[in-house]
């Protein structure tokens, strides 16, 4: 019989490989998986359901369609060739028209599959293509281009998402405005691209601060520090954290500083109704302008 449905195979211009026992037709698929396995259902050393189940567990959605040969035809030994994972099956003695029309439409619908997964495949690649352009062009919109902190637009964004979790839950909220002392001048004297990285060691300074705050670039050399939960003596410690670290950095500064200093404007409230997050700006500026003009490398805590 194996021989003859070789034979018949090959009639019908398909490549054949042949097994005598379902032991022998398990390795030749771990060599190469061929497009449909005929399976006789009674083989010596592993029958056929035995090996189709074996089949199944190998290579699971890789597995080619298996086309079971019987001489059984009761309906216990049907469902255990289909709970096996057998695609179809056809009885003997073999009628062979009926053979050549299952071997095809079952070769047809295994093409079809593979053609599919394929391009399922690829638009699951794309899919995830197009999720990583979007985190990219989101954290584009999100981090400045020089200091790789978050933009002002993120400042924006967290300052409004955290004034309505404090003001839920009445929590204070402080606010520093930090801005590089004589940054003109320093650009000036060293030029913009000493600059620029004067502008990304502060940033680095700041965003490797206290777990609970967030840093941003506020704008030019000016950057801000959003710290839920802080009262304003913790706040000017946190301030005061910066100036040493700066000081042990020593960033060389034009005359007459000896290195980069910062000056610090810092405010504190509760949110609340009556209060905004512009009004925390504009009294965290005010601090700061105040610090600037009380000679710089200050700390100023706005009075109100």
């Amino acid at each position: 019989m194996r021989l003859l449905l070789s034979h018949i195979m090959v009639k019908e211009a398909y490549q054949v490989v042949s097994a005598c026992d379902g032991a022998e037709c398990l390795a030749l698929c771990k060599q190469q998986l061929p497009d449909l396995i005929l399976l006789d259902a009674l083989m010596p050393v592993i029958d056929g359901f035995d090996c189709c189940a074996a089949l199944q567990q190998q290579f699971g959605k890789q597995c080619p369609p298996v086309l079971m040969i019987t001489s059984l035809e009761d309906q216990v030994s049907v469902d255990q060739a289909f709970a096996a994972g057998a695609s179809d099956y056809i009885t003997k003695p073999i009628h062979w028209a009926v053979l050549r029309q299952r071997v095809r439409r079952l070769l047809q619908m295994h093409s079809t599959i593979a053609e599919l997964q394929q391009k399922m495949e690829q638009e699951r690649r794309l899919m995830a293509q197009l999720e990583a352009a979007n985190a990219a062009l989101k954290r584009l919109a999100t981090i400045d281009g020089l200091t790789q902190i978050a933009n002002r637009r993120c400042f924006d964004e967290c300052l409004e998402r955290e004034w309505r979790r404090l003001k839920r839950d009445r929590g204070t909220l402080s606010l520093i405005l930090c801005d590089i002392d004589r940054f003109k001048r320093y650009n000036d004297t060293y030029g913009h691209h000493v600059g620029d990285e004067c502008l990304k060691s502060v940033a680095r300074l700041l965003q490797h601060l206290d777990a609970g705050s967030f840093a941003a670039r506020y704008g030019g050399e000016e950057f801000a520090l959003i710290l839920p939960n802080y009262e304003a003596i913790e706040a000017v410690a946190v301030a005061r954290s910066i100036q040493a670290t700066l000081r042990v950095q020593a960033i060389p500064a034009v005359e007459p500083a000896q290195s980069i200093t910062l000056s610090f404007g810092i405010t504190c409230l509760v949110p609340s109704e009556v209060v905004t997050p512009t009004d925390l700006i504009a009294q965290a500026d005010r601090a700061l302008y105040q610090a600037k003009q009380a000679g710089r490398d200050r700390i100023v805590v706005a009075e109100d």
